[in-house]
């Protein structure tokens, strides 16, 4: 396997494990809203609040990965 492969993994895994911590984790609704519930500026934020959440665990998922990276090879980190 590449580098890069064994990267992909370790963020899929990353992100699967800080998944699998949260309580409650909806989905995005993919149907349009019913004009008698629930209005469609509604249904818009809420989606992008779901967005956003899962935004914010691939972004955490990410910086794990760059720290066990600067773990593994510290001199990476050093300047010059």
């Amino acid at each position: 396997m590449t580098p890069a492969h064994d990267r992909r993994q370790r963020l899929h895994d990353l992100v699967i494990a800080l998944i699998a911590q949260q309580d409650d984790l909806p989905l995005l609704d993919p149907d349009k809203p019913d004009l008698e519930g629930t209005t469609p500026a509604r249904w818009l934020d809420q989606n992008c609040r779901r967005f956003q959440r899962y935004q914010a665990l691939v972004r955490t998922a990410v910086t794990l990965d760059a720290l066990l990276d600067a773990e593994d090879n510290p001199q990476s980190l050093s300047a010059g």
